[in-house]
């Protein structure tokens, strides 16, 4: 089992745990940079919430999240 697949695995068993850990850890980058980087660290705690809540079922075959390679 890969590294990804256990942490995939504990988030599903433990998804208040996974959240809290992701708010920790923007809000500790947040501190450390004095919120220089806030809206973008604000943005990646969303997304990773939202993959905690969504866990496996919004990924396309070959791993590629939806919307994450659109061209800009």
């Amino acid at each position: 089992m890969s590294i990804m697949e256990k942490v995939k695995h504990m988030f599903g068993q433990h998804p208040d745990q996974a959240r809290q850990g992701v708010e920790r850890a923007g809000d500790m980058f947040d501190q450390r940079t004095g919120g220089k980087h806030a809206d973008r660290v604000d943005q990646a705690q969303r997304r990773a919430g939202d993959a905690i809540d969504r866990g496996d079922e919004g990924r396309r075959p070959g791993g590629e999240m939806p919307g994450r390679n659109a061209p800009h």
